[in-house]
């Protein structure tokens, strides 16, 4: 089995179809397929910021619910959408705001179709995907050696958040510390959640999130073989939104 595994899309659609496109997926009558037979894993945060989040949720609930030719696991951005869809109080900011806006724009008939559609896509995805025989890990943020198996509270504050600190940097945004530093465990684990320009690989962790929302590339990384396709991004490219590892 080979899995393309494509970073933090952010409603960046034309981004993702170049993607799709340049890892060889083809579409005929309406729907994909690999010649190959290659699965697609999305790593989370599908949706807020970019320009079509609606759009996406379509294309990634038709690849993994109606085609099954791909995997889904949630980011944090995901979970906030999850429970704005359920009603419950959520901030509309940090992104959701955009994709709230394009929600409210569609007839009543299309916004039951994209809740009920990104509902199901939720509520069916694991918190991680554990691949024992592959020793692959995909976690949205990532996750320790110590918790892989594990589904209590504690990792799945991981898995969508990171290690966080409790404390906020200069610009507001949540401390973390560099865990794929101090990891030793024999599984790869494929994650994103932290923009960085080129993926970052250390200690068998790959971090795949090269924030396509924030002007870079959208990124895939492909198992077992581990290479990397990548396209770059349509969007103002935002250098400040991105981490230097060499100063955490």
């Amino acid at each position: 089995m080979q899995f393309d595994i494509i970073g933090d899309i952010h409603g960046c659609l034309e981004e993702l179809l170049e993607l799709l496109e340049k890892l060889h997926y083809r579409q005929e009558k309406g729907e994909y397929f690999h010649p190959e037979g290659n699965k697609i894993v999305f790593i989370g945060d599908l949706t807020d910021r970019g320009p079509n989040s609606i759009a996406v949720i379509k294309l990634v609930y038709q690849l993994v619910v109606e085609q099954k030719i791909a995997y889904y696991v949630p980011g944090n951005h995901c979970n906030k959408l999850y429970r704005y869809f359920l009603g419950n109080q959520v901030q509309e900011k940090h992104g959701l705001e955009t994709t709230v806006a394009e929600w409210k724009k569609l007839n009543e008939s299309q916004k039951k179709n994209i809740q009920e559609k990104f509902i199901a896509l939720y509520e069916n995805a694991p918190l991680y995907l554990y691949f024992e025989d592959l020793q692959l890990v995909v976690a949205h943020a990532g996750i320790k050696e110590n918790l892989i198996g594990q589904m209590n509270s504690r990792t799945k504050t991981f898995v969508l958040y990171g290690d966080v600190t409790g404390q906020t940097d200069h610009q507001g945004r949540p401390v973390r510390r560099d865990w794929a530093k101090h990891y030793r465990g024999e599984p790869w684990i494929v994650y994103g959640h932290t923009p960085v320009l080129e993926p970052r690989q250390i200690n068998r962790t790959i971090n795949i999130d090269t924030g396509c929302v924030f002007g870079n590339k959208l990124t895939a990384f492909q198992f077992p073989k581990q290479t990397i396709i990548s396209v770059p991004s349509k969007q103002p490219f935002q250098p400040d939104r991105f981490t230097d590892f060499t100063d955490v």
